[in-house]
């Protein structure tokens, strides 16, 4: 099979059309359809382009083929907003139809997402009440916007996300997206979590042995060496890696939302764009599973 954009575009629409269809629409139904959009939402994460307006002006030019009905900006921002449900399950869906699902290992960090750079412009956006100001320890410097929770197997498969204030603790953020999916939890045996430091609570990991899940990560210079802690180095580059491939690949950090519904489609379409990769990547036997040089052009 010919591994390109194309072919990733074509498997994904059958994929949604097929296990999730398409919303039933009172009257007559859009030009564009939901499984449509979403394909769209991912060709541009792939393709980078952050601009909403060139990006449609390329897809009128190169993409007409695929994509009969082409919406202006204002309907495609405004259909795309909307979406962020649809865009959710079509991440868990995926996730569910690739050999890394059953996986009982998962890694888990935090990482910056800046929604913007200047005083006045955290003084008058309209992310008053979401964002905040927090610390980049990679960077050695402080931002200001929202940090970007992701659970992942160790292949990058995306299991659980979620966006919260930098100012909120990091283990209640984690504590609480488990809790919403406790039943995703519960359905495996012998779970293990890897995070690093930052995690360290003997409460947070109390609530963890609870759902059944054992949490491993480095131990501080005033503890004894843990159990499983030599193996932490190579398995901690792996999310290291997988936010790299979402920054430096995807543009994370250039995502342009302007508003908290904004910044939240913009990030759950690179976080799809990464698992539509991996999805496609493992069901065609690629070697690299989270490789996006075959659809970045």
């Amino acid at each position: 099979m010919t591994t390109d954009l194309n072919t990733l575009l074509t498997a994904l629409y059958v994929k949604i059309d097929d296990e999730i269809g398409g919303t039933r629409w009172l009257g007559r139904p859009p030009l564009l359809s939901d499984s449509e959009l979403v394909c769209l939402a991912v060709a541009q994460a792939l393709l980078g382009y952050h601009s909403e307006a060139r990006w449609l002006r390329y897809a009128h030019k190169r993409l007409s083929g695929m994509f009969p009905y082409l919406p202006q900006r204002a309907g495609y921002n405004k259909r795309l907003r909307s979406a962020l449900p649809l865009v959710k399950r079509v991440i868990r869906e995926l996730a569910r139809d690739s050999d890394f699902w059953t996986d009982t290992v998962w890694i888990t960090d935090s990482t910056p997402v800046p929604c913007g750079m200047s005083r006045p412009t955290v003084q008058r956006s309209n992310m008053a009440g979401w964002a905040g100001y927090g610390y980049c320890a990679s960077h050695s410097r402080f931002f200001w916007g929202l940090r970007l929770y992701l659970v992942c197997t160790p292949a990058g498969m995306p299991i659980l996300w979620a966006l919260a204030n930098p100012k909120l603790d990091e283990r209640e953020v984690l504590a609480a997206m488990l809790e919403v999916d406790a039943e995703l939890v519960a359905r495996r045996e012998g779970m293990v979590l890897i995070s690093d430091k930052g995690f360290a609570s003997k409460t947070f990991e109390r609530e963890l042995a609870e759902l059944g899940v054992e949490l491993l990560r480095p131990s501080f210079k005033r503890e004894k060496k843990r159990f499983g802690e030599p193996m932490l180095k190579k398995v901690r580059q792996l999310i290291e890696s997988v936010n790299d491939t979402l920054k430096g690949q995807l543009d994370l950090e250039q995502h342009g939302g302007r508003t908290f519904e904004g910044v939240a489609i913009r990030v759950a379409q690179r976080v799809l764009a990464m698992a539509t990769a991996i999805w496609h990547n493992n069901r065609t036997g690629a070697p690299a599973t989270r490789s996006l040089i075959a659809f970045d052009h």
